[in-house]
């Protein structure tokens, strides 16, 4: 479990620094360290080494690719940027409803270490692709200005420490809005990744289900894809901070639906729970960016994003470990459900007070 974990951890843990380097540069060597990750996995024989080739590589350059994309779309719109972010997110989802389909043939047919090669060229392409990232709002001209004007009259030491002031601000943290949304949204996501790392092994041991198991992958991929269209266009016609609500849903539903896992006395039971996980996951991931921009603004959207996930990244890498020791202690998966269902109940009830914080800030400011 925890080579996975280490790889979707380090995707989130890296955020806040890769927040600082948002730009086509950044998104291309992240793709080229994710290339050698996962190139090199394909030459490890040892379950330690792969810890590092992918746990830590892969997931480093997959942080360093992921998060511009993101805070790109913020540059080119505005009025439909949950739109414009579903579409995108969406698109991913073209790739994760026929992967279940091409990794099991290709792993069957070459093995696993060939499958990871064939992955790395893919990643290849994503080096060339994130070329055409071009940012076009730059800082405002007075403020750079003043601050080379102040930088020329420091020591280097001086200069090194404002630098370092500058890129690694806080300022977000100031506002009491992100700060309810970052906690409560750290909150949810111990329990988020437990149900699709663990699904497809406790179907297999529930129900000796082998050779559909591929089709609850397919399922959450193609509905996570709808729920990421569905919710940026819904997102565009919510005003404000309203746009939490969506995500107070989608958390409070997939605490709800884990808990529903070890209820299905049969397969086909677990299908309809997969269907609405992704509906969940699509709500929840299109929907993140359009907030940030909504709490911070848009100059400061790209740390808040960046800090958000690294607030993430420690309960999301040790929510599948969890699982895994509880499923060693009980001998079966239902009390890692019932455990992954309890922490995005929370974090929905801790979302839903930031709307109502907003307006009562907005009400002493009058």
């Amino acid at each position: 479990a925890w080579v996975g974990s280490l790889a979707m951890g380090m995707i989130f843990f890296c955020s806040p620094i890769v927040s600082i380097f948002t730009d086509r540069s950044t998104a291309a060597s992240g793709a080229a360290i994710a290339f050698i990750g996962l190139l090199s996995s394909s030459f490890t024989k040892s379950l330690e080494v792969r810890y590092f080739t992918y746990g830590i590589l892969f997931g480093c350059g997959s942080s360093f690719a992921f998060q511009p994309s993101l805070v790109i779309l913020g540059h080119y719109f505005k009025r439909r940027l949950g739109l414009a972010n579903g579409i995108v997110a969406g698109g991913s989802c073209l790739i994760s409803v026929p992967l279940p389909f091409f990794l099991k043939m290709v792993g069957k047919a070459i093995g696993l270490a060939h499958t990871f090669q064939v992955l790395s060229a893919l990643m290849l392409i994503q080096i060339f692709l994130s070329l055409t990232y071009r940012p076009i709002l730059p800082p405002s001209c007075d403020s750079k200005h003043h601050g080379q004007d102040k930088l020329g009259s420091r020591s280097v030491r001086q200069q090194c420490w404002a630098q370092t002031r500058k890129y690694f601000s806080l300022r977000v943290f100031r506002r009491k809005t992100y700060r309810i949304w970052a906690f409560g949204i750290a909150t949810a996501v111990l329990g988020y990744l437990v149900p699709y790392m663990n699904l497809v092994k406790y179907v297999e041991k529930r129900f000796q289900e082998t050779k559909k198991d591929w089709i609850l992958l397919v399922c959450l991929g193609a509905m996570s894809g709808l729920g990421r269209l569905v919710s940026g266009r819904i997102g565009d016609c919510i005003p404000g901070l309203k746009k939490i609500y969506l995500q107070v849903a989608s958390f409070m539903l997939l605490g709800l639906l884990c808990m529903m896992i070890p209820q299905c006395q049969g397969f086909e039971g677990v299908i309809v729970i997969c269907l609405f996980l992704g509906l969940c996951d699509g709500f929840f991931t299109t929907i993140m960016a359009p907030i940030a921009f909504e709490l911070v603004g848009p100059m400061q959207a790209s740390q808040a994003i960046g800090y958000l996930m690294g607030l993430m990244a420690v309960p999301m890498t040790a929510g599948t470990p969890i699982a895994g020791y509880l499923n060693d202690y009980f001998g079966n998966y239902d009390a890692a459900f019932y455990f992954a269902g309890v922490p995005p109940i929370v974090g929905g009830l801790v979302l839903a007070v930031v709307p109502l914080v907003h307006q009562r800030m907005l009400k002493k400011q009058r």
